[in-house]
Formats: structure tokens, sequence, C-alpha cells
């Protein structure tokens, strides 16, 4: 379960229990609540931010911050990119809404254009709605709608992995296995169509003396298990994120897992499906999907059918994709020849002319080669303040992982002072972010990241074009948040460890 400090970015990957603030948290402390007109998603007023220029925030007090996991690694270009600006002032000079039933409107014909071209011939089309949950809400129907207009109607079955997040929606929600985003609403979940197995992250979860290899072929025994289980002719696909963003953050399996999935899927008439909705458009640096990203973190193998978002429209428009190969597209094409699911905003001219712009940008500017090196040298910085020889955060960080723009980092505390009065109120990720915000840096806390209840990890998530100081301004609070959190005196009489003091912390 996260805490409530660790939504002081307002993320929409964040999950909530509503416990006692923390008192030393001045952020939160004596905001009034009840007679709010807006319903927040927090039990709190979050500060009102009032302006925006590339990876700085404007608050109504004065205060800049940086965004450091790009709201919810959604800004990738930055905010007030004059090129973007124009692009949206343009259009709302010709057109401003359409509905897409009756009429198409040039932005979206182009973005669907650009999409098909970048994806090295694995998609043949695409179509567009409004965010991330509604893309996987639309990858469902998708999916089904497909076997049902190829006369295979006894399909029903999707399987996804445990400690995954899909979206909002009560179809996507149910897709998903993330405890506390589902815990409200369990009852009310489809617990027959979706089934889960067990996530692959080899760090975390392998047998004592497992191999990489001997770890895939166990997961890949589990998933055709399951297949059995289901009656493999039952099922209509595996779902999976290439790389887990906020539910376990920034996880990706080990080479082969994929292979072995995929192989698993063709042998049974399954189809393969990305949720890139964190991970894809440019967000792992070098390519715009996951999947076509040298460091393999799906073996190079392209879905079936995949959604993007989030860096499609870079925060500029609401928008999100969902994408499908030949196979997908011909098998509605004999059929009824059309997609049986929309909304009112589908495809909407604002969005698809700002999503344009923004990926010019990124065609321009070079910046799936800037996300890249970005990469290289977050993770240098991060491994250099936070696990060398002489960090004095060392003890406590257990793993550092990702690439290009995307980030985990995974802290670690004996289970005895995690599960103390101390972490009662506010959990360690969560305490972590709530500092990060006073000393000027969003950043996303997250807990249950192993198991739904243990795990504590923090992620960044920056825009493509950040640079080499803005970065080492980033590293430099992230790292004095981290140290002031464990220098606390209730936590450092808990640890015992005068590694972490405030004579350290003062130097910074």
């Amino acid at each position: 379960m996260m805490s409530l400090a660790a939504n002081l970015s307002t993320t929409t990957e964040a999950s909530i229990v509503p416990n006692e603030l923390d008192d030393t948290n001045s952020l939160t402390k004596s905001m009034p609540f009840a007679h709010e007109p807006q319903l927040h998603r927090v039990p709190w007023v979050p500060p009102v931010a009032v302006g925006a220029q590339g990876i700085y925030i404007d608050l109504e007090d004065g205060t800049r911050i940086i965004d450091g996991v790009g709201g919810a690694a959604v800004n990738c270009i930055g905010s007030g990119h004059p090129k973007v600006l124009q692009a949206i002032s343009e259009q709302l000079q010709k057109i401003t809404y359409v509905y897409n039933v009756q009429l198409l409107n040039q932005p979206s014909q182009e973005l669907a254009k650009h999409l098909i071209s970048v994806s090295e011939g694995a998609f043949a089309q695409c179509f567009f709605v409004s965010g991330g949950s509604e893309a996987m809400e639309a990858v469902i129907k998708l999916a089904r709608q497909y076997f049902w207009e190829i006369s295979q109607p006894e399909r029903r079955y999707f399987i996804a992995r445990k400690q995954s997040y899909h979206g909002n929606c009560l179809g996507t929600l149910a897709l998903s296995h993330h405890p506390g985003r589902r815990a409200p609403y369990e009852a009310i979940l489809n617990h027959d169509v979706f089934h889960h197995v067990s996530p692959a992250y080899y760090k975390r979860y392998a047998r004592e003396g497992e191999s990489e290899e001997e770890y895939v072929q166990r997961l890949a025994d589990e998933v055709d298990a399951k297949f059995q289980e289901l009656g493999p002719g039952n099922v209509i696909g595996f779902v999976a994120e290439p790389v887990v963003g906020a539910t376990q953050g920034v996880t990706y399996a080990p080479k082969g897992y994929f292979a072995a999935i995929n192989k698993i899927c063709k042998k049974y008439g399954a189809l393969l499906i990305y949720d890139e909705v964190m991970c894809g458009m440019g967000r792992m640096g070098s390519t715009y999907h996951a999947w076509q990203n040298p460091n393999s973190y799906t073996d190079g193998i392209p879905p079936d059918i995949q959604a993007v978002a989030k860096g499609l429209g870079g925060g500029y428009g609401s928008i999100g994709a969902v994408l499908l190969n030949r196979q997908i597209a011909d098998g509605l094409r004999q059929g009824s020849n059309y997609l049986q699911h929309g909304h009112t905003y589908q495809a909407h001219p604002l969005a698809a002319a700002a999503s344009v712009a923004v990926q010019n940008v990124i065609k321009a500017d070079n910046l799936l080669e800037s996300a890249e090196k970005v990469g290289v040298y977050l993770e240098k910085r991060l491994h250099e303040s936070l696990t060398s020889l002489d960090a004095p955060c060392a003890p406590y960080i257990y793993d550092i992982r990702g690439g290009g723009c995307f980030w985990g980092i995974e802290l670690q505390i004996p289970d005895s002072i995690l599960e103390g009065q101390y972490f009662k109120k506010e959990r360690l990720a969560g305490r972590v972010q709530a500092r990060a915000m006073e000393n000027g840096l969003v950043l996303m806390g997250m807990s249950g990241g192993v198991d739904g209840k243990k795990g504590e990890f923090l992620m960044l998530s920056p825009a493509y074009n950040i640079t080499e100081t803005e970065m080492d301004e980033l590293t430099r609070r992230l790292v004095k948040s981290i140290m002031e959190v464990l220098a606390d005196s209730k936590i450092q009489n808990l640890f015992k460890d005068d590694r972490v003091s405030m004579k350290g912390i003062k130097e910074m």
C-alpha cells in the first residue's frame, strides 16, 4: 500500500491509503480539504502550479521546482515548447472538434501515418483515444472483437502478470494486479475473464542458485500451465508491460522471457499484447517502442496489439493510441470491417495536432538519441551518489535499474523497522517523496513493489532533453532528500547507523 506522501506529485499512477498525515510534512500540514469545490485524488489540497517551462514548474507561492518524473512519465520534451504551442494555436484557428464517427481530421491522419511509419512494419493500423487507461480498455475489446470476427467466439480469457498495472477502468483494473488500487473495487471486478501469473524480475524473484535461463523456463512453464488450465483455445492473449512502471519501479524480464512467451502464444493461437503506455514512445531511449530497443526488453519481439499514451502527446494533449498488426487488421476486415468501440473525444484534433508537433520535435532534435544519453549519464550519477563505497545511502539501496529516461531506485531497510511504529503513518518511499517536494524536486515514491505490501521504490522519468547540469541538480536534491529522511532523529535511533549524518546533509 502507498502512503499519503507518495502522492505529492499527484500522478496518475498513484495509489493511496488514507492514513494520518505526518506532523513533520510541512507541505501537507494544515491544508483545508472539506470545503474544496474540486474533489482531489489525495486527502489533502495539493500545491497549485501556475506556470512551467522546460523541466521547471512554478507554484502559486513562488516556489520553483524540478519535475523529475514528467508528471507521470508524460512530459517528454519539457513544458512550454514554442513549436508545440504554435501548432496548438494554429489548430485552434482551423477546427477544434469533430466527432470521428462522422468526420476525420487532418492532424489525426498525420499522426496515424507517423505511428505506423516508425514501427518497422510491425503495425498496419492504429486508432486514438484520450489516454492510457482508455487505450488498454480498447485493447481488451479489440482483442476480443478480433476473435469474434474470425469465428472463434469461445476465446474469452486474458492472462496478465501479478504486480502489473494496465489502467483505472474496471476492465483494465481487473486485468491489472495491483492490490492497493484494486482493493475498493474488488467486489465488482471480473475475476473470471482475467487471470494472473508471476511477475518477471530475476533479481527479486529468482530462487537461490537459480540461473536466469532456469528462471525464464520456470516462468514459461507457469504460463503454459495457465493456458492448459483455462483451455488453450479459450485464451485471447497474454498481456504485459515490457518495462513495468509504477507498480514495481522500472523492472524488466530477463533475456529469453518474451521469446518463450511468444512461442507459447503462437502455439495456442493467442495474441501477444504489450502495454507501453508508460515505457513507450521513446521513454527507454534510442527507439520509439521499448520492444525495438537494443537493450532487448522483449527480445526484439513485436506484439500483435500495443497501447501507447503518455509520451505520445507529452502532456500537451490528452491522447493515447492502440496499434494493431496486419493479422488483426485483416481479421476485422474480413468481418464487420470496423472497430466496434469508441469515445466522444476520440482522435480529438487539438490533441492530435499537439502530438504531431511533439513527435516532430522529438525527431528534429534527435531526442531519442538524447534520451539514451540521459540514461547513461543518469545511471552513472545515481550509482556514484547512492551505491558507491563512500555513499552514505548505499546500505539502504537494493537496486538501481532502468534505461533512457526511465529509472527506478529500490530502497531497503529491515522489515522489523519498516513494519514498526514509525512507518505506520507513512512508508519510507512516501517520506522521501514528501521531503523531495520540500527540496524542490517532484518524483514518485511507491510502496508494495514486491508483493503489494513490501517493496519501497522511487521513480524518475524526466524529459528527454534534460541537460547534464539539470541532471546533476536533480540527483543532488534526490540524494539530499533520501539522506534527510534516513537522518531523521527517529529513524537514526532505529538504524543505529552514524553513516547518515546531518553533517553530511548540510554539506550537500
